[in-house]
C-alpha cells in the first residue's frame, strides 16, 4: 500500500503494529496520550536480510505493546537522502519515536536534530551517529568489539604464518563499517597502510560488488591468505570470486552478522567464522524504549550493546566461540 505524501527513495514497509489510527499533533508527544504510541522505523534498505529481520522484530513488538509503527527504508545502503526524506516523513505523521538505521553516520544530523526539537525521541539502531550523542541513545552491536573478535580469530587460525590480507569494506561514513575496520585490524594486530594489507576495497554490504571488487583485487595479486568480509553479503561475494580462482583452500574468511543463511555458509565451509549479531534484540529494545517515552515521557541514553557471538566449527585457541549448530537455533532471518 503506498500512502499520499510518501517521499520517493523510501518505501512503507509496514504500517500500524494496530488495526487503529490516531491523529497527533506534528512533532509527536512527550507524555501519556490517549491513543496508541506511535513509532517510525527509518531502515538502510529494504532488500538486506539483517534489515528485514529488525523490521520484522519491530512490527511484531510493536503489535504486541498495542502500539503503532509505520517502517520506511532508504532504497540502497548509503541511499542517505532518501533516510532524510524518511524522517521527514514521519515528522509529518506525528510519531512519538523515530528509530533509525543511519546510512550515513553523519549525513542525517540535520533532520535528526530537526526530529528531537519538535519532541521526537530519536534513537539509533544498529548504526551509531557522529556524534553519538545526535541521537537520544544508541541500541546496537558494540562493532569495534565485533570487528575484533572477527579479527582476533582469523589471526588465531593462521597460526604463526604471517597475514596477506584483503580487506572488503561496507559503506563509506558509516560508524558500522569504520568501527568494524578499525576493529578487526586490531584483533589481528595490524594497522592500516601496513604491507601485509594487499588490497582494500568497499563493496557497501552487497554481494555482487564484493565479488567484482575481490576479482579486480585478484587481478593485481593471488598472494593472500586471509579476507576480511565487513558482512556476510561481502563474504559470499569474496567466496564466489576466490572460488573462481581455486583459492578457497588458502584462505582464512570472517564475517559479522549472524544471520541463518550465514550460519549455514559457515556450516559449509564457505567462511569460517562470523560474528553473530542480535538485531531482534535492538528492535524489541528499541520499541520498548518507544513505548515507554509514549506513554511516560521517560527517555533512555547513552550505548546500549546488545551483544555478540562467534559462530564457528574450527574453534581456535583463546577466541571464545559457539558451534554452527547452537548458531542456526539463535540466528535471525529464515531458519
Amino acid at each position: 500500500m503506498r500512502i499520499r505524501g510518501l517521499a520517493i527513495g523510501a518505501v512503507l514497509l509496514t504500517v500500524l503494529g494496530t488495526g487503529c489510527t490516531v491523529e497527533r499533533h506534528w512533532g509527536g508527544s512527550t507524555g501519556a496520550g490517549d491513543g496508541p504510541v506511535t513509532i517510525g522505523l527509518v531502515t538502510k534498505t529494504d532488500t538486506n536480510p539483517f534489515f528485514i529481520s529488525l523490521r520484522d522484530a519491530a512490527s511484531a513488538a510493536a503489535a504486541a505493546h498495542g502500539a503503532e509503527l509505520t517502517a520506511l527504508a532508504g532504497q540502497f545502503d548509503g541511499d542517505n537522502d532518501g533516510q532524510v526524506r524518511a524522517i521527514e516523513n514521519l515528522m509529518q505523521r506525528g510519531v512519538d519515536t523515530i528509530l533509525i538505521t543511519p546510512s550515513s553516520s553523519t549525513g542525517v544530523l540535520d533532520a535528526i536534530d530537526r526530529a528531537r526539537g519538535a519532541g521526537i525521541l530519536v534513537l539509533a539502531l544498529d548504526t551509531a551517529t557522529e556524534p553519538a550523542d545526535a541521537v537520544d541513545a544508541t541500541i546496537a552491536t558494540n562493532n569495534l568489539e565485533a570487528g575484533r573478535k572477527q579479527g582476533a580469530y582469523v589471526r588465531a587460525a593462521l597460526g604463526a604464518t604471517p597475514a596477506r590480507l584483503f580487506m572488503i569494506d561496507g559503506t563509506p561514513g558509516s560508524t558500522v563499517d569504520t568501527f568494524r575496520h578499525n576493529g578487526f585490524l586490531e584483533g589481528i594486530g595490524l594497522t592500516d597502510g601496513d604491507p601485509a594489507i594487499r588490497g582494500r576495497e568497499p563493496a557497501n554490504g552487497d554481494q555482487h560488488t564484493a565479488q567484482q571488487k575481490v576479482e579486480n583485487l585478484l587481478q593485481r595479486t593471488t598472494d593472500v591468505n586471509a579476507v576480511y568480509t565487513m558482512n556476510e553479503p561481502t563474504a559470499r561475494g569474496a567466496h564466489a570470486a576466490l572460488r573462481g580462482r581455486g583459492l578457497t583452500d588458502q584462505v582464512v574468511m570472517g564475517s559479522i552478522d549472524g544471520g541463518c543463511e550465514g550460519v549455514r555458509n559457515v556450516r559449509d565451509g564457505m567462511f569460517d567464522a562470523t560474528v553473530m549479531q542480535f538485531p531482534a534484540k535492538m528492535a524489541e529494545q528499541g520499541v520498548a524504549a518507544a513505548v515507554e517515552y509514549g506513554r511516560t515521557g521517560a527517555k533512555p541514553s547513552g550505548f546500549i550493546d546488545t551483544g555478540s557471538v562467534v559462530i564457528t566449527d574450527r574453534p581456535v585457541p583463546g577466541v571464545e566461540s559457539q558451534d554452527t549448530a547452537w548458531g542456526l537455533e539463535h540466528c535471525w532471518g529464515d531458519a
